[in-house]
């Protein structure tokens, strides 16, 4: 019979994400939630009580609990990069919610810190799984559009002003980091992962009504290393509600276009190597097929990740392209020309 290892979990931060990690790992057999951290009281005693783990004020004390192996943080963007050292040199695996960190540096740093210290690091990611993009990743992989000649990523969202008072590090450059890097992220690692590298950007952001330190709207073309083209929208402006999140490609075979309002359905679906009964046949499918729980299949690769020695589905050199190529659209909006993504350690990702 085949042993079965099981990985003990503690989660940094107790705020409304940290409820998807804790009921995640409720309905995976091989792990435990063994802790718990959080400065604020509140908080910290209604996770205590939900869950029935032993919960921390202090993350140092936190990370010396010898029962936690793996640190899931769910802490404001900004804290990400220390926070994730500290667990590093502490021993523990690391797995971080959206963004990785902020600055090309300290993802660099904290990639290259998990590798001497042997622990593993990867980003929450959860979009990669949904169905209908499983089914785009298949049609891109497997060259169902000829070739691609262009394709958009696009946010419509509602952010009110109650959400941005809700926290005081929400809004800011410091802690929340901006639209990009909080709201758009998940369609903007979609894109490139699916189509990039990237080559060469342009963009325009603007803050238009919140009173936030960052951008509330952003348009962005985009070169591809392949040849193609590309647009990024991104905006959290829209009245009265969300409106949708939409992910489009289109080749020379192929067209295709997800949608609805958190990209979970498909709106176009039309190859060459399909006829339109057949690509309807698909459709329906993949449209009335449940997505998976999200939080539930990333965790439960990170532990395969650990326990296999392999990398997750999202590791942290993964995570450092979207980094870059974000990187490089906040400086075309702060230079208002042209920017190359650049890397320097290219070979290593």
């Amino acid at each position: 019979m085949e042993a079965v290892f099981i990985v003990n979990f503690g989660i940094v931060g107790c705020g409304y994400i940290a409820g998807k990690h804790a009921n995640a790992l409720e309905q995976i057999a091989n792990a435990r939630l063994v802790a718990a951290c959080d400065t604020d009281l509140k908080r910290r005693t209604s996770f205590e009580e939900q869950y029935g783990v032993s919960t921390y004020e202090n993350y140092d004390d936190f990370l010396k609990n010898p029962d936690v192996e793996a640190v899931i943080i769910c802490t404001p963007s900004g804290s990400h990069a220390t926070l994730g050292e500290k667990a590093a040199h502490a021993g523990k695996h690391i797995l971080l919610e959206k963004p990785f960190v902020l600055d090309i540096n300290q993802g660099k740093n904290l990639v290259e810190l998990c590798k001497s210290k042997r622990v593993k690091v990867g980003v929450v990611h959860p979009n990669r799984v949904k169905t209908v993009v499983r089914a785009l990743n298949e049609a891109v992989s497997e060259g169902w559009f000829g070739k691609i000649t262009h394709a958009s990523a696009v946010l419509r969202w509602n952010r009110s002003s109650e959400y941005f008072n809700s926290a005081a590090w929400r809004g800011t450059l410091e802690l929340d980091g901006g639209m990009l890097f909080n709201q758009a992220i998940h369609n903007i690692d979609l894109f490139n992962w699916l189509l990039g590298p990237v080559d060469e950007v342009f963009a325009y952001g603007a803050t238009q009504l919140h009173k936030i330190e960052y951008e509330d709207v952003c348009v962005c073309t985009l070169k591809l290393k392949s040849g193609a083209l590309g647009m990024i929208e991104a905006a959290i402006t829209l009245y009265p509600e969300n409106l949708e999140e939409s992910l489009a490609v289109f080749g020379s075979q192929g067209t295709a276009v997800l949608g609805g309002k958190s990209l979970s359905k498909i709106k176009e679906w039309k190859f060459s190597k399909f006829s339109e009964a057949d690509a309807k046949i698909q459709i329906d499918q993949l449209n009335n097929e449940s997505d998976p729980m999200g939080h539930k299949v990333i965790i439960e690769d990170f532990i395969r990740a650990i326990t296999c020695n392999q990398e997750p589905l999202v590791s942290g050199e993964e995570a450092m392209k979207v980094l870059y190529l974000l990187n490089a659209i906040y400086q075309s909006i702060k230079t208002n020309q042209p920017v190359k993504i650049t890397t320097d350690w290219s070979e290593n990702m």
